[in-house]
């Protein structure tokens, strides 16, 4: 199988430590994270995706705001640039172990931040990756504490 996600959540798998915006997203996460963790391929789409699927119920869900449309552009590019890829709907990534290292080291030094400006999690993200990622529920299959 494979999960299908927006580029700004390449960023957000990175430190997901169960905390979200209400008990049935990180219902919903959880079990991506877990789908993650042993191996599913990610389907990069443009917009509303496997993680916004637990919110689209909600009267004025933000996965349709303009913001979050700046937001993936904006992790699209800088993902893009780390992995000398294109990153856009149809996009195909395998993440294997030392690639979600690599990624957790960019996020970790600043690199693929920008998209991350303004986001109500910036501060509980900068924590987790500062901490080596302790807690993150997307596991490489490395120590983690190698960052």
């Amino acid at each position: 199988m494979t999960v299908r996600l927006r580029p700004h959540h390449l960023l957000c798998l990175l430190t997901y430590v169960g905390k979200g915006y209400t008990p049935a997203f990180v219902a919903n996460y959880d079990r991506i994270a877990k789908r993650l963790s042993g191996g599913e391929d990610v389907l990069v789409v443009d917009g509303p995706d496997d993680v916004c699927a637990a919110l689209l119920c909600e009267p004025a869900p933000h996965c349709f705001r303009d913001s979050v449309v700046v937001r993936d552009r904006q992790a699209a590019a800088d993902v893009g640039d780390l992995l000398d890829l294109t990153i856009s709907a149809g996009t195909r990534i395998e993440l294997h172990p030392a690639l979600l290292v690599r990624m957790r080291k960019a996020f970790a030094g600043g690199v693929t931040r920008n998209a991350c400006r303004g986001c109500e999690w910036f501060d509980l993200c900068s924590g987790i990756a500062a901490g080596g990622y302790g807690g993150a529920r997307v596991r490489s299959g490395f120590a983690e504490t190698c960052l």
